[in-house]
């Protein structure tokens, strides 16, 4: 109302204007005054009011924490806003805020305060649904959503525990809950593809074409026509062949070889015959927008989500196999030492002669005279041209000092329910590297004809390390007694040169885990700084366009170049394209700012809108994929709860370390409470973590034997503790499977900061507010579970006490300040009875600030004197696998007074990891099961000397 008045308003003509009744002026005259106290308005003596100066105002996005706090993500490049659980009361998840600076946190971070919602960024939120005390509300799935949605109304035909959308009719407010309505009942949690649905939600992935994409998209002939043909060359006598995998449904790309003589050499001719969906697809038609909303097809296991209709993508568009099919084709001559000397595109018509697989191609290769290559004779000289051709062009790859890194990609093959029966690696294979060499190929032509002609698009760029991750991976290099060549900048080259160097090493796997890290981002942009990790000057996606909207637009591009024009997109609006930048973006940007290195924005393009846009697309659309992988892998390790197996550390952090479980490909946390009785100090510089009293230390590579604690559905955690010394580790055997598609590439798409992958970051605000999901139904079976589990475990020596302790009833020890209440041990073996004398009248303990632990009530005579006890040391208990807890109702326990106690070894319960940077600290929140669960627990008494990992 003031932006739109554009001057001041007295309060006689605001409650004109906003129809207050006279009852409630008073009403108005208080929101005015505290808009003025939150630095919203300004008053002036004669009593009108006018905005208050918004120069000092940060514009931002809400990035939240499941924890409760969250930050603003400025607009412009600059350091975060914190912001505490109150403040994040006001607002959701992505909403655009105005907010100011008030001060700094305990931990030096800028904090500050909302003064003004500019926009809401959610309307529907999913989640299940709950009744508590005879309230109905929705907890959202998305962790980062701290608070329920209450339903207005009845839920009508849904039913407590089930996945539903709610559409919100009110936003939260300091004081205020967010209101919803439910408009979608998706069913049970564990319905088959149940986890797909939440994800896409979740994540806010488009999965329903909008009718104009889908009235174009029928309106399109099942086949090729006569008219298409026009201007087209004829390739259709070309035996062209597909090489895909086994479940693949969307054929992008063909591809032919024949020699040719190059002077006294013999050369090769390479055609690249790609998908023309261009020709289908025009500028901000139906189908583009839908093409742009999404960006980036989203692969799930069992289920696409594709970029375009089914029809196309999988019909007119797809090369498949003996049916006329248009493309565009890069006709390459390659020489005999990998070079390309000459290449042109041009659109054609081709008549794919088979659709192969990897496995098959491999096999034909291996053996040309073998089973398989009996089966298809007339297209096996072809293939061994493709050989031929791909021996050239890798030794050209070697040459050029491209980067290869040695990775174990894995796949999930699922049951008919839709749930994981197997994790197995994927087996990289030379037809794999063959396709890989074509492809990358045909995608250094487009750029290169891009730059010849002087035409925009959105390159495939890769910078190169900053300065910051170098002299990180230096100092971490000098202590293995290796070094990283090329200086302040090195080249692929050198990178190459050191993996080669490394590779029979035994740390050779922590080396490349480490010169990984120090890469950044693959992302799209229109200004070409070219491809560090693949060595190539400029470098742009051309091979996918079914599949990826970059890879459309270079078509659009190459297609204006050889008609002599020139491709703008137009029509887009750009307030509904996608913002959102990864955290190391972020940060060079604002260090380009202050270095003045920063592009001045009238010197941005529709290009540089496009490049951020599909580069967040691709990052949502892997978000959205590992969510899915992980709650799977998650339901898969429900049934191995108390099981022991083998595994590597993955990854360090400051609260503990990452394993992944050998042959089942499953990553889990085990928290540094869970390392040993000792202060476990964090080496950033070696990526380790070491005991201050034992020297103990876990880095990364390290093998370990773990067993299986805890499995959190609604979190996707698992939580593992280290085995007691002994124990059996379980292996399964994996059957293996093929790898589909480039590889360096889309490592470097999924390149981290330097930090755990995937970590779980142990947040500031340790009090979770979410109340939901079940709080006695849970409280009850964590109880029983805890129970169970300890019945089982065999009772650990309590060493004999020297001096009698004074013991009172138990009460449940508070939790650590610092470890957050999912990282906390659900149950403990029980402590043998501790008989001591009578005590004389005693303090009261102080409370204690150690890890909470689940122990049986001690059995306790009086003792004559109240003497300091010394603390008796229980063994590390064996976890066992509980057998399932039925469901009963958790039963209160009266209040028990506070108490010394002997201190019992904990087993701690842990997370597995989320995909957030961790943080040093955490204030732990109070958990529903200690609330209800078994009250026997007894509080350690900390000594105020010792520090606490907890």
């Amino acid at each position: 109302m003031f932006r739109n008045a554009g001057t001041s308003l007295d309060a006689t003509t605001l409650a004109r204007a906003l129809s207050v009744k006279p009852a409630a002026v008073e009403v108005l005259g208080r929101r005015l005054n505290a808009m003025e106290r939150d630095g919203q308005l300004r008053s002036d003596r004669n009593g009108t009011w006018s905005l208050a100066d918004q120069s000092g105002f940060i514009a931002g996005r809400i990035s939240a924490h499941r924890d409760g706090y969250g930050f603003v993500i400025p607009d412009e490049p600059g350091n975060d806003l914190f912001l505490n659980d109150k403040e994040m009361q006001k607002v959701l998840h992505g909403d655009k805020v105005l907010a100011k600076v008030t001060g700094t946190d305990r931990r030096g971070r800028l904090e500050g305060t909302i003064v003004e919602v500019v926009e809401r960024a959610n309307t529907h939120v999913i989640g299940r649904l709950l009744n508590e005390g005879g309230v109905w509300i929705v907890s959202p799935e998305d962790q980062r959503m701290n608070q329920d949605i209450l339903v207005a109304g009845s839920p009508g035909k849904a039913k407590s525990g089930q996945v539903v959308s709610v559409e919100l009719i009110e936003q939260p407010a300091r004081f205020q809950q967010p209101t919803g309505r439910i408009v979608e009942v998706l069913g049970e949690l564990d319905d088959p593809g149940m986890e797909i649905e939440i994800a896409v939600r979740k994540f806010g992935v488009p999965h329903v074409f909008s009718p104009n994409a889908l009235k174009q998209a029928n309106r399109l002939p099942n086949e090729v026509v006569d008219s298409d043909l026009v201007d087209r060359v004829d390739l259709r006598d070309v035996p062209l062949v597909t090489i895909d995998g086994e479940d693949a449904r969307d054929f992008d790309d063909a591809v032919y070889c024949e020699p040719i003589k190059m002077g006294r050499e013999t050369g090769f001719r390479l055609l690249v015959a790609i998908a023309d969906v261009s020709h289908y697809v025009k500028p901000n038609d139906g189908l583009d927008g839908d093409a742009i909303e999404r960006s980036t097809s989203v692969y799930f296991p069992r289920r696409v989500i594709p970029m375009l209709p089914e029809k196309l993508s999988n019909g007119l568009c797809s090369l498949n196999p003996a049916v006329d099919r248009l493309s565009l084709v890069c006709d390459m001559v390659v020489s005999a030492a990998g070079e390309v000397t000459a290449y042109q595109f041009y659109p054609a018509v081709i008549h794919s002669a088979a659709r192969l697989t990897y496995n098959q191609v491999a096999e034909i290769l291996d053996d040309p005279r073998g089973e398989e290559a009996n089966r298809r004779p007339a297209i096996v000289p072809h293939l061994l041209n493709l050989n031929g051709v791909f021996q050239a062009l890798l030794g050209a790859r070697q040459i050029r000092g491209a980067i290869d890194f040695e990775t174990t990609e894995t796949y999930i093959v699922c049951n008919a329910m839709g749930k994981i029966e197997k994790i197995i690696p994927r087996t990289r294979n030379d037809a794999h590297r063959l396709i890989e060499e074509c492809m990358l190929a045909a995608n250094v032509c487009a750029a290169d004809l891009l730059i010849r002609h002087k035409h925009p698009g959105t390159f495939r760029i890769h910078a190169t390390p900053t300065e910051e991750k170098l002299n990180q991976l230096r100092t971490f290099l000098r202590m293995t007694g290796l070094n990283l060549g090329g200086g302040t900048k090195p080249t692929a080259g050198d990178y190459a040169a050191l993996m080669r160097e490394i590779k029979e090493r035994p740390d050779a796997a922590l080396l490349q885990t480490m010169l990984l890290r120090s890469m950044q981002q693959a992302v799209y942009s229109p200004d070409n700084v070219g491809h560090f990790g693949l060595a190539y000057e400029a470098y742009a996606h051309f091979t996918s366009p079914i599949r990826r909207y970059p890879d459309l637009l270079t078509h659009r591009a190459i297609k204006a170049v050889l008609a002599g024009k020139k491709y703008e997109p137009k029509g887009i609006d750009l307030t509904k394209l996608n913002t959102t930048v990864s955290n190391a973006t972020r940060k060079q940007m604002a260090k380009d700012k202050a270095e003045g290195k920063a592009k001045d924005e009238k010197d941005l393009t529709i290009w540089d809108a496009l490049g951020v846009h599909c580069s967040a697309n691709e990052r949502r659309a892997d978000e959205a994929s590992r969510d899915v992988e992980n709650w799977l892998k998650c339901y898969f390790m429900q049934d191995k709860l108390g099981e022991s197996f083998t595994g590597i550390v993955a990854g360090v952090t400051t609260f503990g370390i990452f394993v992944q479980l050998d042959e089942l490909y499953v990553e889990g946390l085990v928290h540094v409470t869970g390392l040993g009785e000792d202060y476990f100090q964090y080496d950033e510089a070696r990526h380790l973590l070491r005991g201050e009293r034992t020297g103990k230390t876990f880095g990364l590579t390290d093998r370990v034997t773990v067993q299986v604690a805890k499995v959190d559905l609604e979190a996707r955690k698992i939580d593992l503790v280290l085995a007691p010394e002994g124990s059996v580790a379980a292996t399964p055997a994996q059957p293996q499977a093929e790898r589909e598609g480039s590889k360096l590439d889309r490592i470097l798409a999924n390149t981290q900061p330097a930090a755990a992958p995937a970590a779980r970051e142990e947040g500031k605000g340790g009090r979770n507010k979410r109340s939901r999901r079940g709080r006695k139904e849970r409280a009850a079976a964590r109880e029983l579970a805890a129970q169970q589990l300890a019945e089982m475990t065999p009772e650990p020596v309590i060493e004999p006490v020297a001096e009698p302790v004074e013991v009172a009833e138990a009460k449940p020890a508070r939790r650590s300040r610092k470890a957050k209440a999912e990282d906390l041990p659900a149950a403990v073996a029980q402590p043998a009875p501790v008989e001591t004398e009578a005590p004389a009248p005693a303090k009261r303990a102080r409370k204690a600030k150690a890890a909470p632990v689940e122990i049986a009530e001690p059995v306790v005579e009086t003792p004559a004197a109240p003497k300091r006890a010394r603390k008796a040391k229980a063994a590390e208990p064996e976890v066992a696998a509980p057998a399932p807890a039925p469901e009963v109702a958790a039963e209160a326990p009266a209040k028990p007074r506070r108490t010394r106690a002997v201190k019992a070894e904990a087993a701690p319960v842990v997370e597995a990891a989320a995909p957030a940077p961790a943080a040093k600290k955490s204030v732990a929140k109070k958990s529903v099961a200690t609330k209800s669960a078994a009250k026997a627990a007894t509080p350690s008494k900390t000594s105020s000397k010792k520090k606490s990992n907890a």
